[in-house]
């Protein structure tokens, strides 16, 4: 999870903004379940993320409970893309690696 959990807030939040528990139960939906993350881990995780102009958060009155609801920002979508890409090249390397083809032999 370490390194990508940035990326994974941010492509949840591209389909519209999320208060903090709707980010971290899009989260485990979307991946089946696999995620499943506690709050420790998602919302210090969000003020990072507000904090470097990646979110925008707003608080809001929701049935009589006060909730911080985050939107991606212009500079979000930038990093998202910029956190696909690279997600894309590690998958390519470890799926080279792992993916048990034959490679020339070096040397």
């Amino acid at each position: 999870m370490r390194g990508h959990l940035d990326g994974l807030i941010l492509a949840v939040l591209e389909s519209g903004p999320l208060h903090g528990y709707a980010i971290i139960e899009a989260l485990q939906a979307r991946s089946g379940g696999a995620l499943d993350l506690p709050t420790g881990t998602v919302y210090p995780a969000l003020r990072r993320l507000e904090r470097a102009g990646h979110l925008a958060g707003a608080w809001s009155t929701v049935g009589g409970r006060e909730r911080r609801t985050y939107r991606l920002t212009r500079a979000g979508k930038h990093a998202l893309a910029a956190q696909r890409g690279e997600w894309e090249e590690f998958r390519d390397v470890v799926n080279r690696v792992l993916g048990g083809g034959s490679w020339p032999a070096t040397g």
